[in-house]
């Protein structure tokens, strides 16, 4: 289980692949694989997490809306409050998924997040 640690709120992507990701529960949902970063904004938008499988084989990746995420500092990992099952449930994603505003949007419903692109441009909530 790899963890995060940050300096000063900041902390390279690098810093973050394999980080673990927990539920509300405590339970172990994924790691985290990648991230997706807005390229005009500079801003996080995805946390891809590769959940199952073993020694990385057979695992799958779900995105998760970076603000489904809350950073734990004493565990040095993320919180998501969903389930597995929300895992399994979720809107089916391809490299092709990306550039489909409607398919962001499910995710973020699915996930109960707010869109990103509804924040006004201090990154904060419209």
């Amino acid at each position: 289980m790899a963890s995060a640690e940050f300096g000063f709120n900041l902390i390279s992507s690098q810093d973050l692949e394999g980080v673990t990701v927990f539920d509300p529960r405590d339970d172990e949902i994924g790691e985290i694989d990648h991230l997706m970063i807005d390229c005009v904004s500079g801003r996080v938008r995805y946390a891809v997490m590769a959940f199952g499988g073993f020694l990385g084989l057979g695992h799958s990746h779900y995105p998760l809306p970076w603000s489904s995420l809350s950073y734990d500092r004493d565990r040095g990992a993320f919180v998501a409050d969903i389930t597995e099952q929300q895992l399994h449930d979720a809107p089916e994603f391809s490299d092709e998924s990306w550039s489909d505003r409607e398919w962001e949007r499910r995710v973020h419903e699915h996930y109960h997040a707010r869109p990103y692109w509804e924040e006004l441009p201090g990154g904060q909530a419209g």
